[in-house]
Formats: structure tokens, sequence, C-alpha cells
């Protein structure tokens, strides 16, 4: 493969593969770098890539299994628990904005209906390839799916209604 190949084949999924990897680890930085460490490891097995059908496929799911691989080795309970601790106090300062808010609904939801709901309502995959990406029946993403959107939708009608009691007062 050459440079201008892998250019075109595999660079352009850069952007792509960081909104995915930011989803598990939830910093810039550490995305950038699961990002760049993979096109690294891409670039010295560019030889090997030809043989992937469907490449984009296959850098989603080296992004999660390094992302999930780098989550492994952090202390996960610290820095999750700070995390949500910092994330509280940024959404309590600006409650009237809901994206945010929607954003820290489905950031709290079990990893995979997060995964699945990103990769649908996000990135506009059809189920069928969310289902090669993450290993998972079609009916298991569509359950998770499902799932993931009523209880975000649950979440927005408590915090609507919450807003309009506010408001009443």
């Amino acid at each position: 493969m050459t440079q201008e190949t892998f250019k075109n084949t595999v660079f352009i999924l850069k952007n792509e593969m960081y909104r995915f990897a930011k989803r598990f680890v939830m910093s810039s930085d550490e995305a950038e770098d699961v990002v760049q460490d993979l096109m690294v490891k891409f670039w010295q097995k560019r030889e090997e890539l030809e043989q992937f059908g469907n490449l984009k496929s296959y850098a989603l799911k080296s992004v999660r299994n390094e992302c999930l691989n780098r989550l492994k080795h952090h202390d996960v309970k610290a820095g999750f628990a700070d995390m949500q601790i910092h994330r509280s106090e940024l959404y309590s300062m600006d409650i009237n904005n809901l994206k945010e808010h929607i954003i820290g609904f489905i950031n709290e939801l079990p990893e995979k209906q997060k995964m699945v709901i990103h990769l649908k309502d996000v990135e506009e995959y059809e189920v069928s390839e969310i289902s090669e990406m993450l290993e998972m029946e079609e009916n298991a993403v569509r359950v998770n799916l499902m799932r993931a959107r009523q209880k975000v939708k649950e979440q927005i009608s408590q915090l609507m209604n919450y807003e309009q009691r506010s408001i009443s007062r």
C-alpha cells in the first residue's frame, strides 16, 4: 500500500475514529493518543490492511479495543468518580443547555448502550454495520438502542418536568 493509498483509505477515517474514541476515554487528549497510536500501527501493517474487506469496521473495532485496553490500565474508579463530580459541576452551571444534558444522559448509559446509540444516532451507521463492528447480534443492537433511547427520553422528560416546576414557582 502506497502512502497515497494509505492517506485515501485509512487516514481519512481519523476524525471518525477520534469521535468514537472520545466516547470511551472522555478525554480529547487520550482520544487523540488512541487515534495516533492506531494510525502508526496501521501504517506499520499497511500491507496486511488490504486483506480486510470493510476497513472502516476494522478501524472502529481497533479503536474500541485500544480504548478498552487503556481503560483497564488506568485507575478507572478514581478517574470516573472525579470525572462525574466535574461533569455535575459543569452541568449545574448551565442548566438550560439541553444538548449538554443529553450528552450527559448518554454518557451515563451502560457501555453497550452508549456505543450503540453513538454509532446509530451520531455516526449514522446501519444496524447491520453496528452489529459487525461491536460483534453483536442485530437483535441485540436493536434492543440496546431501544433501551438507550428510552432511558434518555425518560431523563429528558424528568429534566423538563423539573424545569417546568422551577419556572412555575
